[in-house]
């Protein structure tokens, strides 16, 4: 099965193009004010054009109301729409309807029962990501650049479909997919050269890393 690799707090055309030429298959958008990464839904859309026919688009949100989140379908047109707050299953449900588009909600992971959490969501959210609890005193759920034991994610049932975030980079992607077998992985300050500026020798030297373990996993299975 193809790895889905997502890059997410994209704001540049450099940086989304060469994620699109790398072999992307999400990109991610941030509407979140308190993020260096946040992006106005105008310039998003712009941009998520750009991934038309080539990469599924992702509109990040924490706790949005109706109104944000209609003016962000509006001028963006996301493929897939994110929570990283505190949205409840109803909550989900109820923008699924509103607006007819697949969800991904997020979740903060630090010990084994932060993963007791999902189970309200599992048949509501259409996928689950996976990321490490904020350090103390961020005002940031996400793109902290941290990470949590990825061994926790062993004892999930084999058929939830989650993506792996939080402090990936070049140096530990191969370890973090050998360790959980996850199916997508998503990436933000890990390619960056300073928080909130995507850097595209990093976006390369990630997808590099990425192609490698992929080809060292499939010699494994051969041999």
């Amino acid at each position: 099965m193809k790895l889905d690799v997502k890059i997410c707090g994209l704001k540049t055309p450099d940086a989304t193009e060469r994620a699109l030429a790398r072999g992307a298959t999400h990109l991610g958008f941030i509407f979140f004010d308190k993020s260096p990464r946040n992006i106005e839904p105008d310039l998003a859309g712009e941009l998520a054009s750009l991934a038309k026919g080539r990469a599924k688009t992702v509109a990040v949100t924490v706790d949005a109301d109706d109104e944000t989140l209609d003016d962000i379908v509006s001028l963006m047109q996301p493929d897939i729409l994110q929570f990283h707050g505190h949205e409840s299953p109803d909550r989900l449900l109820a923008v699924k309807a509103l607006f007819g588009l697949p969800v991904m909600k997020a979740f903060s992971i630090r010990t084994a029962d932060d993963l007791d959490r999902i189970d309200p969501y599992i048949g509501v959210a259409d996928r689950f990501l996976f990321d490490a609890k904020a350090p103390a005193g961020s005002d940031l759920p996400g793109g902290n650049g941290v990470s949590f034991d990825w061994r926790l994610l062993q004892s999930l049932d084999a058929d939830i479909n989650y993506m792996l975030s939080g402090g990936l980079n070049k140096d530990n992607v191969a370890e973090a997919l050998a360790e959980t077998g996850a199916r997508g992985i998503d990436i933000s300050s890990g390619v960056e050269s300073a928080p909130g500026v995507k850097n595209v020798d990093r976006i390369d030297a990630f997808f590099d890393a990425v192609d490698l373990a992929g080809k060292t996993a499939l010699k494994g299975r051969l041999t």
